[in-house]
C-alpha cells in the first residue's frame, strides 16, 4: 500500500499513520510525494497523534520506482500529484478527493482535524477491503 501526495509531508502521511494504526501489521505501508517537501507539517502530525496514530520516524520521500511496481495498491490523494503506471506495475491507482477546508477559510487545528476525519473514513473502508478478520 503506498500512499502519494505531492510535498508528502501531510496527507499521505496522515493515511499512512492512520492504515498503520487501523491495519496493524496486516498491511504493508508506505507513502511518499511527487514533490517532496523539507520536513513534516507538525500540524498534521499533531493531528493523526489526537487518535493515537503516529508519523514518528517518516520523513517526506520521493516515490520509488522498484516500490511502485511492487504495491498492490497507490492511493493519490488530492489533486495536487498525479502518478502514472509504472511498466511492470502489479497494483492500481486510485485518487482520493478531499475536501479542502481552507477553501471555506479554516485553517490551523481545525483544518487538519476534518481532512484527518475524511482520510481515516476512507481508510477505514480501504482496510475493510484488504484486511480478512482472522477465523478463531
Amino acid at each position: 500500500m503506498l500512499f502519494v501526495c505531492a510535498k508528502n509531508g501531510g496527507k499521505s502521511q496522515m493515511a499512512a499513520a492512520l492504515m498503520r494504526q487501523i491495519a496493524d501489521d496486516a498491511v504493508e505501508v508506505h507513502s511518499a510525494g511527487t514533490a517532496p517537501g523539507s520536513a513534516l507539517n507538525a500540524l498534521s502530525a499533531a493531528s493523526v497523534a489526537e487518535v493515537g496514530a503516529s508519523m514518528e520516524g517518516e520523513r517526506p520521500k520521493p516515490i520509488d520506482p522498484a516500490l511502485l511496481r511492487a504495491v498492490d495498491r497507490v492511493v493519490v490523494i488530492g489533486d495536487e500529484a498525479v502518478v502514472e503506471r509504472a511498466p511492470g506495475m502489479a497494483g492500481t491507482i486510485e485518487t482520493w478527493t478531499i475536501d479542502e477546508p481552507s477553501t471555506r477559510g479554516i485553517e490551523g487545528k481545525e483544518r487538519m482535524r476534518l481532512i484527518r476525519d475524511q482520510l481515516a473514513e476512507k481508510v477505514r473502508r480501504l482496510a475493510s477491503q484488504l484486511v480478512v478478520p482472522s477465523k478463531a
